[in-house]
């Protein structure tokens, strides 16, 4: 396979439209799928999870819960270099989001004029479900990046769901990291039948008020199908990402940032967005060898997002590179330019942005401490990064005196009456106060 080149200003806009589209209209078609096996789980609950896990995990399940003694089996079974690598990574995400729990404002109220006093307070979600996933792998990363600002912001009911491994348990390096982060509730499921199963309840897995966390399309595709009875938080659906560079960035290191990730899956999107033709052309020569470097499924995986969703875009200029950025809203953004920290403030719709040379996207979706878990599908437009805010709520508060009354009473019933709000009207006029 070759790798797909646009020159952006001669492109097609059909051609510019699925670009932008990525692997969105997969999930789209997926929900029919999903459809049968979120009411079968509706219907059946445990019964239903456990045989899902027979058919798509080949797991034999005898406790959709993950015991104390899984949790103890786990610890003892992980090296003791990932343990720390785990504890160090987790530390700096904890700094990170505990520093966005400080500038979380307290209860407050201000004097709007003279009687009338406006406010909020900020609670915690009550119970929230944790989507980790497992495909052919482990993914403990994905786990402390949720449950840490969960964690920080009071949630008091955590639900952790994750599909099993074959021998019927959750995975070791994620039953640690639950417990380094503070959480218990562990649940061998995944897939659509695991949000199923956190959006109505069944036995044993706990209905949630709202989940999170990147999934495949059959997730995403739940999730959306799912949000009349949930909130499925912000759409994390395959991964994606920019790398926006100019005539500065190392060509040998741009080609594996691209590749960065490329590999989660043959639905992620990776691109290069650059108006220099030499970097664009050292790419496009240059990429198939070195996925050749990686083993296999990651180099077919590779050779595959590179002749579909990802390839290279040669733009007019940087300000045209930074208008396609700002349309496509990627979940990583990677600015590899001359001054990079003034350019990104004029990025507007990005999941996160990684500034420089030093700074390549696996940092970020390990240890630096921001989060990892990002808008995908172009949804960075109106959705920002996850942090504890996603796991908190605001409540709006006021309080009004007999003089704040009488200044307001005479402007609202005349809203009132304009608006034919009767009763909203005599509520005031005929007050016993």
């Amino acid at each position: 396979m070759g790798i797909t080149f646009y020159k952006w200003s001669e492109t097609d806009n059909a051609t510019k439209a699925k670009i932008m589209r990525r692997a969105q209209a997969n999930i789209d078609e997926v929900i029919t799928a999903v459809t049968p096996i979120i009411q079968d789980v509706k219907a059946r609950g445990d019964t239903a999870l456990i045989e899902y896990a027979a058919k798509f995990e080949k797991a034999t399940i005898t406790s959709l819960k993950a015991s104390k003694e899984e949790f103890a089996s786990a610890e003892a079974a992980l090296d003791d270099d990932l343990k720390t690598a785990i504890q160090h990574c987790a530390r700096n995400v904890k700094k990170f989001h505990a520093e966005q729990m400080a500038r979380v404002e307290k209860p407050w109220m201000v004097e709007i004029e003279p009687g009338v006093f406006a406010g909020e307070q900020v609670n915690p979600i009550e119970s929230v479900g944790l989507y980790v996933p497992r495909g052919k792998g482990a993914f403990p990363s994905a786990l402390y990046m949720l449950a840490i600002p969960a964690v920080l912001a009071g949630v008091k009911n955590i639900a952790i769901v994750s599909p099993p491994t074959p021998e019927g348990t959750t995975d070791a390096a994620t039953l640690y990291t639950a417990r380094l982060c503070g959480v218990e509730n562990v649940y061998k499921c995944g897939g659509a039948q695991a949000i199923a199963a956190l959006a109505y309840g069944t036995e044993t897995v706990p209905k949630v008020r709202k989940v999170l966390g990147p999934g495949s399309p059959y997730v995403a595709a739940a999730k959306r199908a799912l949000s009349d009875v949930l909130d499925p938080g912000m759409p994390a659906g395959p991964s994606e990402s920019i790398i926006l560079a100019d005539e500065t960035a190392d060509p040998y290191n741009t080609c594996w940032d691209i590749l960065n990730e490329a590999e989660h899956g043959e639905d992620s999107a990776a691109l290069l967005i650059t108006h220099d033709e030499k970097l664009a052309a050292y790419a496009r020569e240059n990429l198939p060898a070195i996925i050749d470097e990686l083993p296999e499924p990651h180099r077919a995986i590779c050779h595959s997002v590179m002749a579909n969703y990802g390839g290279i875009i040669l733009s007019d200029s940087l300000d045209h590179s930074i208008d396609i950025a700002n349309e496509y809203a990627a979940e990583h953004l990677h600015l590899k330019v001359a001054d990079a920290d003034n350019v990104a403030r004029k990025i507007e719709h990005a999941g996160e942005i990684l500034l420089g040379e030093y700074t390549p996207s696996s940092l970020g979706n390990y240890g630096i401490g921001v989060n990892h878990v990002l808008p995908t599908g172009g949804w960075a437009h109106t959705y920002s990064c996850t942090s504890v805010w996603d796991f908190l709520k605001r409540t709006s508060i006021s309080k009004v005196t007999s003089e704040g009354f009488e200044a307001l009473k005479s402007s609202v019933t005349t809203m009132t009456d304009y608006e034919n709000f009767p009763a909203h009207g005599e509520v005031l006029k005929k007050r016993n106060i």
